[in-house]
């Protein structure tokens, strides 16, 4: 189970929305459904947590590219919307880098059964091949709510209703609440 919110932050403090993520399929996605909840260019935070496991924070300021932090990389990877968060760029690879060479070894390495170890056999997580490649862990811009009353420190510390107490610190937990 997995809880998203929107919360965006005006000239009269925060607005929350529950946000569905069945149709983002990518980061740009998600960038472009935070910028629509706030047509002034407003700061927009997309918070995400799942089954306390792991949560991840996407900050979007106007048309500038998200900032992202996921709380557990590892965990992250094992759940399709964590994967929308986890890009090459944040986990330090090479755009490609570890996608195609699954990639091959599908199309390659299954017809001769080389490959089913390495992919734990249905080749439904795209990270079990290539373990080594998601860090167990937090991973992106842990300074990312800095400005907004919260230090690394803290959310770096987190664990548990991470959404909730992000929410509390920025002031935003009465409009959390109401959508959740």
């Amino acid at each position: 189970m997995y809880f998203a919110a929107l919360l965006a932050r005006t000239e009269d403090g925060w607005e929350a929305s529950d946000t569905e993520l069945d149709d983002v399929e990518t980061l740009s996605d998600l960038a472009d459904l935070a910028r629509e909840a706030s047509p002034d260019e407003d700061t927009v935070l997309v918070l995400i947590e799942q089954e306390d496991a792991w949560f991840g924070v996407v900050r979007v300021d106007g048309e500038e590219d998200p900032r992202i932090y996921v709380s557990d990389a590892a965990a992250a990877a094992r759940s399709s919307y964590g994967e929308i968060l986890l890009t090459d760029e944040l986990l330090g690879r090479e755009p490609g880098e570890d996608g195609d060479d699954l990639d091959a070894l599908d199309l390659d390495g299954t017809e001769d059964g080389e490959s089913d170890d390495e992919d734990g056999g249905d080749g439904s997580d795209a990270a079990a091949g290539s373990g080594e490649a998601v860090p167990h862990g937090p991973v992106g811009d842990a300074e990312i709510l800095d400005d907004l009353g919260m230090s690394e420190k803290e959310l770096r510390s987190m664990s548990g209703d991470a959404v909730g107490v992000i929410a509390e610190a920025l002031g935003a937990l009465d409009v959390l609440e109401t959508v959740r």
